[in-house]
C-alpha cells in the first residue's frame, strides 16, 4: 500500500481537505462573516432614467421599503420579495431587482402614467390599466359599467380628440353607459350625447357644421347640451344640461 503512490497521493489530499473543513468550519463557528457581505448601498431609479424621472413615487415610501423589506446580505436577500414590496407603493407600475457587484442593489421602478381619473376613486395609465393613488391634479374624468373598460374608453378618448382638434375643444369627461351609449362632455361644459352606434361619423359631422350653425346658437355662452343621435340634424339646448329643448328636424333620433 505504501508503495502506491497515487494513494497515498489521495489519502493525503483527503486529509487535507478533511483538516482544512474542520478548521474553517470550527473558525466560522466563532466569526460572523456576514459584515462583510452586508448590503452598503440601494440604488432606486427610474426604469427609463435617461427619459423619465420619479415623479409621484416619493423618498419617504422608497425608505419605508428598504427599511421595513429588505432583509438578508448580499448573497441572502431575496430580490423576489423585495420587488414584491416595492409593487405595493400605489404608483409604481413595475419594478426590477437585481444584485450590483460589489454589494449593491440596483431597483428600477416603472410609474404609472396618468391618462385619466378612473369615476372618483382611481386613476387610469396610459396602458389602459386602473389603479389606486392619490392626485390633485386635473386630468379628464372617464367613467364605465366596469374597470376593464378603461381600455375602450381610452381608445375613444384619442380618437374622440382627433376628430374635435379643428374645433380646439377638449374632452373634460367621456362617459360609456352600461347600455354601451358614449356621451362626451367638453371642457367649455357643453355634453355631447353620441348614442351606441356611428359616434364616429356623428362628432365628424358635428364638427363639419359647427362653424356655419351650431356655433352661431350659443350666443355668447357654451351650448348645454347638443343631442347627436339624429340622423340629419341635432337636438340643441342652451340652458337645461340634462334634456335636449328640441328637435330641431323632426326626424326621430337614433341610439
Amino acid at each position: 500500500m505504501w508503495d502506491n503512490h497515487r494513494l497515498l497521493n489521495f489519502v493525503s489530499n483527503l486529509l487535507f481537505i478533511l483538516t482544512a473543513a474542520a478548521v474553517i468550519h470550527k473558525f466560522s463557528q466563532h466569526f460572523d462573516f456576514s459584515g462583510f457581505i452586508k448590503i452598503r448601498e440601494i440604488h432606486v431609479q427610474s426604469m427609463y432614467a435617461e427619459r423619465v424621472e420619479l415623479k409621484y413615487i416619493t423618498r419617504a415610501q422608497i425608505e419605508r421599503v428598504v427599511n421595513n423589506d429588505v432583509y438578508g446580505n448580499f448573497l441572502s436577500v431575496d430580490l423576489i420579495a423585495v420587488r414584491d414590496a416595492f409593487m405595493k407603493i400605489p404608483w409604481v407600475r413595475d419594478a426590477k431587482v437585481e444584485r450590483v457587484w460589489p454589494l449593491g442593489l440596483n431597483v428600477k421602478l416603472e410609474e404609472h402614467q396618468v391618462i385619466a381619473h378612473w369615476g372618483s376613486h382611481a386613476l387610469v395609465n396610459t396602458y389602459g390599466e386602473v389603479f389606486r393613488a392619490v392626485l390633485d391634479e386635473k386630468f379628464p374624468v372617464f367613467t364605465g359599467p366596469m374597470e376593464a373598460n378603461s381600455g375602450e374608453v381610452i381608445e375613444k378618448y384619442h380618437l374622440f380628440s382627433q376628430i374635435l382638434a379643428p374645433l380646439q375643444q377638449s374632452i373634460a369627461k367621456i362617459n360609456l353607459s352600461s347600455r354601451h351609449a358614449w356621451r362626451i362632455q367638453l371642457e367649455a361644459g357643453t355634453i355631447l350625447e353620441l348614442g351606441r352606434v356611428e359616434m364616429e361619423e356623428r362628432l365628424r359631422r358635428y364638427v363639419s357644421v359647427y362653424n356655419h350653425s351650431i356655433a352661431h346658437l350659443n350666443q355668447g355662452v357654451p351650448l348645454a347640451y347638443v343631442d347627436l343621435r339624429y340622423p340629419n340634424g341635432f337636438a340643441v339646448n342652451v340652458s337645461d344640461a340634462q334634456k335636449p329643448s328640441k328637435n330641431k328636424n323632426g326626424t326621430k333620433k337614433e341610439t
